[in-house]
């Protein structure tokens, strides 16, 4: 069932922009990457400057008709898949194949319950810096999902 060409990734503890970047490569090259605990990725930066940039984004759209976008997305794993999308060619055929590589996850799906995942080590997490996770930063936007309240 699963591929030998595929990349499994937990994204706990890895810096977003680094890991877009490195899974954005692979993609590109025809490797499929998929990621789990997306909640978990770290954005470097202080908290609140991280959250005002991203509602800034939010509040632009709302001046035009904010059915019509630009949208921008609240859940975690949206916000990983939207960050490799900005690192791919997306007005291009090969940007568009490419980004459809990519699966990201909130948790660890059942069917990869048995799967061995890796860590990036150019996205870990260097000490000494300000971070915060992309779940925080989805709660700050209103995302209202919670893992442990359904266990």
């Amino acid at each position: 069932m699963m591929d030998n060409d595929t990349i499994y990734v937990d994204g706990t503890d890895h810096i977003l922009g680094r890991l877009s970047s490195w899974i954005a490569k692979k993609v590109l090259l025809g490797q499929k990457v998929v990621v789990v605990n997306a909640q978990n990725i770290l954005v470097s930066g202080k908290k609140r400057s991280l959250i005002e940039a991203y509602l800034v984004k939010r509040r632009r759209a709302t001046h035009t008709n904010p059915t019509r976008g630009p949208m921008f997305p609240r859940f975690p794993d949206r916000i990983l898949r939207r960050t490799i999308r900005g690192m791919l060619p997306w007005k291009t055929t090969s940007g568009r194949l490419a980004y459809r590589r990519v699966s990201a996850f909130l948790e660890v799906p059942e069917k990869f319950a048995d799967i061995e995942f890796t860590t990036i080590d150019v996205a870990k997490k260097r000490l000494s810096q300000n971070y915060i996770t992309v779940g925080e930063l989805s709660e700050n936007l209103g995302w209202r999902y919670n893992i442990e309240s359904e266990a």
